[in-house]
């Protein structure tokens, strides 16, 4: 909890203070376990995914890039199970790769076919998951400050010993190099310059993936890079630039 309220006291800090209109909240069911979301502007969908004690109003509309996407595109942020305002069952299904699945879940509840997956920090390696096992439902994709996680590695040993069911269930979102490899979907990463997080998670995916380009956010760390303004300027280009109709 005292990590949750210094990321939000940060990017507080950090925040837009031109007066914004709410985005539209609503909830939905699987397997039992309601989630929250949430919805703003028009166009072709673009969904997001918090980072690690984080939510949809923490890490997407409190630094502003809801706005920004939703100039041009339907944006679309859950909150995890286990964290935000969807359920906090005590079962450990509802973690780890049911993530991916609820993502899933959430685009067919809105009659989604495909759209761009952006993740940060934890919402980047359930980002590469979901672009792994769903290609066909995915635009693009996009992963800051986190993404691979090998399977059989250290990282993976960590996760698996943490202390709560949701943190611990993260282990089981590690994939292998082929998974990583047979990605054809464009990909894109982005990284703050002062992030000690980025030699743990996204230098091992260019060993895999020298093709996917990495974007530096000069001067952001892992908490605070997507409150900059290169972050969302990024993200944006990125996701025009992979329009299925073209820019």
């Amino acid at each position: 909890m005292t990590r949750f309220i210094a990321v939000l006291l940060a990017l507080l800090a950090l925040a837009p203070t031109t007066a914004q209109a709410a985005p539209a909240s609503d909830f939905f069911t699987v397997k039992g376990v309601k989630i929250h979301y949430l919805t703003e502007g028009q166009g072709e969908p673009v969904l997001l995914i918090h980072g690690w004690y984080s939510s949809a109003a923490m890490n997407w509309q409190l630094p502003g890039t809801m706005d920004v996407l939703a100039k041009d595109h339907f944006v679309i942020a859950y909150d995890l199970p286990g964290y935000g305002r969807s359920d906090k069952p005590a079962d450990a299904a509802a973690y780890g790769s049911q993530w991916v699945e609820d993502a899933a879940a959430l685009l067919d509840h809105l009659h989604i076919k495909k759209a761009h997956i952006v993740g940060y920090s934890l919402g980047g390696i359930i980002a590469l998951n979901f672009i792994v096992h769903h290609p066909d439902r995915a635009i693009s994709g996009a992963m800051g400050g986190m993404g691979y996680m090998p399977k059989g590695g250290a990282m993976q040993a960590i996760w698996a010993h943490m202390r709560d069911t949701a943190s611990r269930s993260v282990a089981e979102l590690a994939v292998t190099p082929e998974q990583v490899k047979g990605v054809k979907v464009p990909v894109r990463m982005f990284a703050g310059s002062r992030d000690p997080v980025r030699k743990k998670y996204i230098d091992p995916l260019l060993q895999v993936r020298s093709d996917w380009q990495v974007v530096t956010i000069d001067g952001a760390g892992h908490i605070t890079a997507v409150a900059k303004p290169a972050f969302k300027q990024g993200l944006e280009d990125w996701i025009n630039e992979n329009r299925q109709g073209g820019k």
